[in-house]
């Protein structure tokens, strides 16, 4: 059914939105004035150290539902608070899915458009933001606007992206679909030289050889260019949500077949690889665990834990093991400079596997001011995550700076999602200083919501 027009009359699903609008408008308003404002959030995704302010935050748990799923117009509504998961799940009985669906279950629409994402489709789809046709925003100032690429808050449409909730909350959004065919047929190409590995990825994405483009790099000879492929039928389809491992099949198998939901969820299961240092690889502990229990969030929970404690850290100390520095990063950089990225980083970075993933601007006329590409040109996202040992004397940050630096000599730009190290005139400079400020004063004046350098590098 198409969801009707939100200046008309409004269905049931809107009248329960309505409803949980005007409890947020309540709480809002019990709010001190001048108190910083913020979401009550029990998950999340993110990779930084936050200290926290001690006053209350917005309850927006009930903000969960899938409004609409518009079959004929390709379209959903979505409240801000959906996962992916719950969302995929809504849309795949219909023969449809996101246009771009980011790898880990528990990843709401709301926190991807503020703070980006990607996966195999972004060489033809882009970032998640990119398929957003409105969004309802509540901004610092406590206004509920509706923001398009063509009304009165178009300004605020394009800025929100990379804002990461400093500009506002989505508690809405509309976005597009598209269809989907049962089955997904994986190709996993090896090739030992990197030049001519990104020239490969290069070509699949510009000649359109697959539905899904990504790649991972297991060594300075091993890597593998993934092409995949909707299909409408499988000779036979292999499981990995539960004893056997995704990321090990693609040394193992030149092709294989997966149900198009397993395909969207097929890093989720061990969290790509990092699932390894939980021991959750083990084939015991996994078959002790059960599929409900070898998911993302799972594992976030377990390592949440650890940072809070340090019990890990702790031990390692005690037993007079090397310090080690977290690096947890997502980073782009042209296509003609991957190679060059990816040989310093192997070299000065012992982090193995990496995840390799091409993404391009959707649509090269519009203009994202605080995540700025080169509308015209395919970047290679490299994903890498671990904890890497520091040489004594070596202060903690040094190989984030190395790399911050890295990517910023080859054009490229970083991901906020984790730590960062940057001086605030090279932030500004890199995220559109001027044009945050823009959107700050005319939506946030009274600076109730953290500013984005102080949320992302000073982690309060």
């Amino acid at each position: 059914m198409a969801c009707s027009d939100r200046r008309g009359g409004t269905t049931v699903a809107e009248t329960g939105y309505e409803a949980r609008v005007a409890r947020l408008r309540e709480q809002l308003a019990a709010v001190p004035d001048g108190a910083p404002v913020r979401l009550a959030k029990p998950t999340s995704n993110l990779f930084r150290p936050r200290s926290g302010s001690g006053s209350p935050g917005l309850d927006v748990s009930d903000f969960t539902h899938v409004l609409d799923v518009d079959v004929e117009a390709r379209t959903a509504d979505v409240e801000g608070m959906v996962t992916y998961e719950q969302l995929v799940d809504a849309t795949l009985p219909h023969g449809l899915m996101p246009l771009v669906v980011p790898q880990l279950k528990t990843i709401t629409l709301g926190g991807a458009v503020t703070g980006l994402g990607i996966e195999s489709s972004s060489f033809r789809n882009g970032m998640p933001h990119e398929s957003v046709l409105e969004m309802d925003l509540l901004t610092g100032s406590g206004e509920i606007v509706l923001a398009r690429p063509d009304n009165e808050h178009s300004d605020l449409f394009f800025g929100f992206p990379n804002s990461y909730g400093t500009l506002g909350y989505a508690l809405r959004l509309r976005i597009e679909l598209e269809p989907v065919r049962p089955y997904v047929r994986l190709e996993h190409v090896r090739h030992s030289d990197p030049v001519q590995y990104f020239a490969a990825l290069e070509r699949a994405c510009r000649d359109r050889e697959a539905d899904f483009v990504d790649g991972t790099v297991f060594g300075p000879d091993e890597m593998y260019l993934t092409l995949a492929t909707f299909t409408a039928e499988a000779p036979e389809t292999s499981d990995y949500t539960w004893l056997d491992i995704y990321y090990r099949s693609i040394r193992e198998r030149t092709v294989d077949h997966l149900p198009v939901r397993d395909y969207l969820w097929r890093w989720d299961t061990d969290w790509f690889w990092c699932s390894r240092a939980l021991g959750a690889q083990n084939r015991l502990v996994r078959l002790l665990a059960g599929p409900k229990l070898l998911r993302s969030d799972v594992y976030w929970k377990v390592v949440a834990f650890e940072r809070r404690h340090q019990l890990l850290g702790r031990l390692q100390r005690a037993f007079g093991a090397a310090e080690h520095e977290m690096v947890v990063q997502d980073i782009e950089v042209p296509v003609s400079r991957a190679a060059e990225f990816l040989d310093l980083f192997r070299n000065e970075v012992p982090i193995s596997p990496v995840w390799v993933c091409p993404v391009r601007q959707r649509d090269p006329d519009r203009r994202w001011p605080l995540y700025e590409l080169d509308p015209h040109a395919l970047y290679v996202n490299f994903g890498f995550w671990a904890t890497v040992p520091l040489a004594p004397g070596q202060p903690d940050g040094s190989h984030n700076r190395l790399i911050e630096r890295t990517v910023t000599e080859l054009g490229g730009r970083k991901s906020l999602y984790s730590e960062s190290f940057y001086d605030e005139d090279t932030f500004w400079q890199l995220y559109n200083g001027p044009a945050y400020d823009a959107l700050k004063r005319r939506y946030d004046p009274a600076e109730r919501l953290l500013d984005l350098y102080e949320k992302c590098v000073k982690a309060r």
